[in-house]
């Protein structure tokens, strides 16, 4: 069976239900912030992207391969952080949120990827990074924080390790749609996995871990053959339209966001979700193709 992605016809009752919304006879959950990593390595066919198919138990995109992320954590705002890069102010201004926001959302970002794939984007200086976090000590800290056992601060003051925001780039911010019952305020970021670096099948949260070229998981998506939610879906796209990390990273750098919130709009005599402007044309050029 075809996976739905964009567009797509809503199903009839989805339509109805999008509709209620629309019209303010229902009320939409609260999304959560989140934060999710598209990490990167180079390859002959592109930027490939390391995906996490998640288990089919959970209670939200079960089933699905997506990027490492998850929600912001109450202790992702401690500003004490060792920090170095560009400031949260300045990631505010690019994430579209105020600044105490943008530092929790730069903290899980970094905090998510550990946790759910061995890479650190951390060093001892502005100018260093974690060549290796493979060894049992690492892994017994990563399982601390991932068990919130652990807080990020104490995990890099006792290290003596910086956040290196600055090997983060700014990619786009989806939130899910206003007729789910569970709802994320997610804003995506790009990372290259730094050199020496690896990454394992750590996550409690996924079934299986692989690297694709982003344009071949886009690919197998259109084939049914890869399960992925529309954003997740869009963002390979794009991002398989570069060359490599390094030409991703080039275009984040000039990158400001806004969140997008699909809506249902007329597809034919049916319904589908509605996808950000910018990559309408892109989509089109896949359907011509």
């Amino acid at each position: 069976m075809r996976v739905p992605l964009p567009p797509v016809p809503l199903p009839a009752e989805v339509a109805a239900l999008a509709q209620q919304y629309a019209e303010g006879a229902r009320t939409p959950t609260e999304p959560r912030n989140a934060a999710t990593v598209i990490l990167m390595r180079p390859s002959e066919r592109g930027p490939e992207v390391y995906y996490m198919r998640r288990q089919v138990s959970m209670d939200f995109a079960a089933g699905m391969a997506v990027y490492p992320g998850g929600g912001v954590d109450p202790r992702d705002f401690d500003a004490s952080v060792g920090w170095a890069g560009p400031g949260p102010a300045e990631w505010a201004s690019r994430l579209g949120c105020a600044e105490e926001t943008a530092r929790a959302l730069v903290a899980a970002a970094v905090r998510e990827t550990f946790e759910e794939s061995g890479v650190l984007l951390a060093g001892p200086s502005a100018d260093e990074v974690v060549a290796d976090t493979t060894g049992a000590d690492w892994e017994a800290d990563r399982v601390a924080l991932e068990s919130r056992e652990l807080a990020m601060t104490d995990f890099l003051n006792r290290r003596g390790l910086v956040l290196r925001t600055d090997l983060l780039g700014v990619w786009d911010a989806w939130v899910t749609p206003v007729f789910e019952p569970k709802r994320f305020a997610t804003w995506f970021f790009v990372a290259a996995l730094p050199q020496g670096q690896r990454t394992r099948d750590v996550s409690t949260e996924s079934s299986s871990v692989t690297w694709l070229p982003a344009r071949v998981a886009a690919e197998q998506a259109d084939a049914g053959e890869l399960a992925l939610m529309p954003p997740t879906y869009l963002t390979s796209l794009e991002v398989g339209t570069h060359a490599d990390p390094e030409e991703v990273l080039a275009t984040a750098a000039s990158r400001s966001v806004r969140m997008f919130c699909p809506t249902a709009e007329p597809y034919g005599a049916d319904w589908t979700l509605s996808v950000p402007p910018r990559l309408r044309d892109l989509l089109a050029s896949r359907e011509r193709g």
